[in-house]
């Protein structure tokens, strides 16, 4: 059974950093893109970053470009979201997800499959 545990939300200042971790059970790892999404309420899902944790190679959205990146460590097959200069907007569900076909992409339907969620809340 694949899962994908994420943890590591909470509250912060503006300003303040928060890292996110992603860890993959159930898979192969390598050959897989792993996403980080967020929902923040009434908006759509909005992808984040995604990484291929085979070569390392990223896809970031202008959103956050420059304030948050996306590591992996292989033999834990965790994901981190490391995320700086947090900004109220920023405040929403972070969603770790797994895209089978290892395409690096932020496309939210091209994930097969999804973790339970962390709350990152960034008060002004």
């Amino acid at each position: 059974e694949v899962q994908l545990q994420a943890s590591g939300g909470g509250l912060v200042q503006a300003g303040g950093s928060l890292r996110l971790s992603c860890t993959v059970s159930g898979f192969t790892f390598d050959e897989r893109a792993i996403g980080w999404f967020r929902q923040a309420p009434g908006k759509e899902r909005e992808g984040v970053l995604a990484i291929s944790p085979s070569d390392g190679s990223t896809f970031v959205a202008d959103s956050v470009k420059g304030r948050f990146t996306i590591s992996s460590d292989n033999a834990k097959k965790t994901v981190y979201l490391q995320m700086n200069n947090l900004k109220p907007e920023d405040t929403g569900v972070y969603y770790c997800a797994l895209d089978d076909s290892g395409w690096l992409n932020l496309d939210d339907f091209e994930y097969d499959y999804w973790g339970q969620g962390t709350q990152v809340t960034v008060s002004s």
